[in-house]
């Protein structure tokens, strides 16, 4: 299976009529590996800090978490190993797997716990398969 399926098929599936607003798989080093036609080009610099966020939990908190220039307020995550952001009615969640970020970007109607649900699934899947 193409990562492009991954996104395509299981980060972008139906959410009780919904879908997330954009999804990727990134690499470590800030590659992409498969996105969503949405998903924002990431700037210079944002990939890092999200790195240094999984490595130095609380990091993003004082400066925000930005992707593609947006700027999420940092809520509760779990620390090393997902990063949930907020802005308005929307948010974003990001898994990190041993060898890449999972992002699911969602607005309203789809809820917080329903993108936690398809990127967390997401991720905890290619941890299992070592990746």
């Amino acid at each position: 299976m193409s990562w492009q399926t991954y996104v395509d098929d299981h980060l972008m599936c139906d959410i009780e009529g919904s879908h997330l607003t954009a999804a990727a798989i990134v690499g470590h080093d800030g590659s992409v590996w498969a996105k969503s036609a949405t998903f924002p080009e990431c700037k210079s610099g944002e990939i890092t800090g999200i790195m240094k966020d999984f490595d130095e939990p609380g990091f993003l908190a004082p400066t925000g978490l930005y992707l593609g220039g947006t700027k999420y307020m940092v809520i509760q995550g779990e620390p090393g190993a997902v990063i949930r952001g907020k802005k308005g009615s929307g948010g974003v969640t990001i898994k990190k797997t041993g060898q890449a970020l999972i992002f699911g970007i969602y607005e309203e109607p789809v809820t917080p716990g329903q993108c936690n649900m398809v990127v967390e699934r997401m991720g905890d899947y290619l941890v299992d398969q070592g990746l």
